[in-house]
């Protein structure tokens, strides 16, 4: 949903000149954004994207996992 309303949104302003300078501009500050992201320390924890697991091998994995009996 959230990209269908970025589409529309983005459709309307590219209308106008002050819409494509405000797109223009935004698209800049989204590109500086993740480049600062790309050269973060190698110290800093990276952030996990949902579903991934850990490299922990200690990690509690849930009840589904491990050995279970088979019957």
């Amino acid at each position: 949903m959230k990209r269908i309303l970025q589409l529309v949104f983005t459709r309307w302003l590219a209308r106008t000149p002050l819409g494509m300078v405000l797109l223009g501009l935004g698209w800049l500050f989204m590109r500086k954004r993740r480049a600062r992201r790309q050269q973060q320390p190698a110290s800093a924890p990276a952030h996990r994207e949902p579903g991934r697991r850990s490299g922990d091998p200690y990690a509690w994995r849930g009840p589904t996992t491990g050995d279970r009996r088979r019957h």
